[in-house]
């Protein structure tokens, strides 16, 4: 029912073109491939699907189609991206790390798997050690390892608490990140202020 209740209330702006950009990977990619598999056949439940984009997918294909008019980048530095588990399992990273480095980043992905957060499996009593253990394989290493220069990156929300609950460092959106990057003066919209 709530996949049904979503498609009703994206489909009449899919159908009209209109993208549906969201933050959180697994959101997003949730209306791509399991509504897909929730209402088979259902031609409204494609619609939202084909408009479905992560923010940072929607940003790189309109940076690298030039619809981004006059926008100007200045990020500068290193940074370590952690992708959601969702995200690199259907699409990967490639689309943050495209937009990063054409804000200017130096980008290294985390050879890492789950951050162990896995939504809410790592808040769950029963489970906090095996997350935490997770974390610790791979992705908390790495984390510790960065300089603290580094922008640490994670699209994901439950990625970002993991990573300040198991490491206590901060990680960004990969829209925040690209927020700081932005050159207001040189902005095609004037409306667009960092105040």
């Amino acid at each position: 029912r709530p996949a049904r209740q979503t498609v009703e209330a994206l489909a009449p702006y899919a159908e009209q073109g209109v993208p549906v950009v969201g933050l959180e990977p697994s959101s997003i990619l949730t209306l791509r491939d399991e509504f897909l598999d929730l209402l088979p056949g259902d031609a409204r439940a494609e619609a939202v699907a084909e408009s479905a984009y992560t923010f940072e997918e929607y940003v790189a294909e309109r940076a690298e189609a030039g619809a981004l008019g006059d926008v100007a980048w200045q990020g500068r530095g290193d940074v370590l991206l952690h992708g959601h588990c969702h995200q690199k399992a259907l699409i990967g990273t490639e689309a943050t790390e495209r937009i990063l480095a054409r804000a200017g980043y130096d980008v290294t992905a985390v050879d890492a798997g789950c951050c162990g957060m896995a939504g809410a499996f790592g808040y769950e009593a029963e489970h906090v050690d095996v997350s935490t253990q997770m974390a610790e394989l791979r992705l908390a290493p790495a984390v510790r390892q960065t300089d603290p220069d580094t922008a640490l990156v994670a699209p994901g929300f439950s990625c970002r608490s993991q990573i300040k609950d198991v490491t206590g460092h901060t990680a960004q959106h990969p829209a925040e990140v690209l927020w700081d990057a932005l050159v207001p003066e040189a902005s095609p919209d004037p409306e667009l202020t960092r105040a």
